[in-house]
C-alpha cells in the first residue's frame, strides 16, 4: 500500500484492531465510512469516543458499566449468595438472555494464559478473594470456557474457593440441544459422557 493516502492507511490499520477484521475487510470498512454521509461517520466516531470516556468496570463484579456499580450488582432482587464466574461481559449477556439465573457475577476479563502475559493479577483474583472473605456467598458457579486455558482458570479458582468451604459447581458441557452424536467432535462427546447426569 505504498501508493495509499497516509491518513487512509491509518484508518485501515485502526480498523484492523477489531476482531475478525483483516486487511481486505478493513479496506472495505474504511471506504464505506468515507462514502456514507459524513455526519453519520462523525456520529460513529463521537459515539466510540464517548463510550471509551464513560464506560468503566463495575467496582464489585468488573463488568462494564456507566456507573461505579452496575445494574446487576445494585439490584436488591438478585440472589447475592450465588456468584457466577465468567470470562467476559458477553458471557454475562448470554447467561442473562438465555437462562433464569438470578445471582450475581464476577467477570474475569479473560482466562489464565501465561504465554499471553495473563496471570492472576490481570483476572482480578485478588478482588475475587476479597469477595470470598466478606462472607455471605454459598455457591460459586464456574462458567469459564471448556478450552485448556478455561479449565486451568476454573481449577485455580476452585482451589481458592475450597479454602472457604463454599459449594462449587461447574456448567455441564457436552451435547447441544438438537445435536447428533455423529457430528460432535471427540472432545465434546467425551465431555458429554464425563458430565452425564441421572435420567428422570
Amino acid at each position: 500500500m505504498t501508493d495509499q493516502i497516509p491518513v487512509l492507511e491509518q484508518l485501515i490499520n485502526a480498523l484492523k484492531i477489531l476482531p475478525g477484521v483483516g486487511q481486505k475487510t478493513a479496506q472495505r470498512m474504511a471506504f464505506h465510512l468515507l462514502k456514507i454521509d459524513k455526519e453519520k461517520a462523525q456520529t460513529l466516531g463521537a459515539t466510540i469516543t464517548h463510550a471509551l470516556d464513560i464506560i468503566q468496570h463495575c467496582k464489585q463484579c468488573r463488568n462494564y458499566t456507566e456507573r461505579e456499580v452496575c445494574e446487576i450488582c445494585s439490584n436488591s432482587n438478585r440472589k447475592t449468595t450465588q456468584m457466577c464466574i465468567v470470562e467476559t461481559p458477553t458471557d454475562v449477556m448470554a447467561i442473562e438472555n438465555g437462562t433464569n439465573y438470578q445471582g450475581v457475577y464476577f467477570v474475569l476479563m479473560g482466562k489464565l494464559s501465561p504465554l499471553d502475559g495473563i496471570g492472576p493479577d490481570q483476572l482480578g483474583l485478588d478482588q475475587l478473594e476479597q469477595h470470598l472473605k466478606l462472607g455471605g456467598l454459598e455457591e460459586i458457579i464456574l462458567a469459564t470456557s471448556s478450552t485448556m486455558e478455561g479449565e486451568v482458570t476454573a481449577h485455580v479458582i476452585a482451589q481458592m474457593v475450597n479454602q472457604y468451604g463454599l459449594k462449587i459447581t461447574r456448567l455441564a458441557q457436552g451435547v447441544p440441544i438438537g445435536g447428533e452424536l455423529e457430528y460432535l467432535d471427540l472432545n465434546t462427546l467425551s465431555q458429554a459422557f464425563n458430565t452425564r447426569t441421572d435420567y428422570k
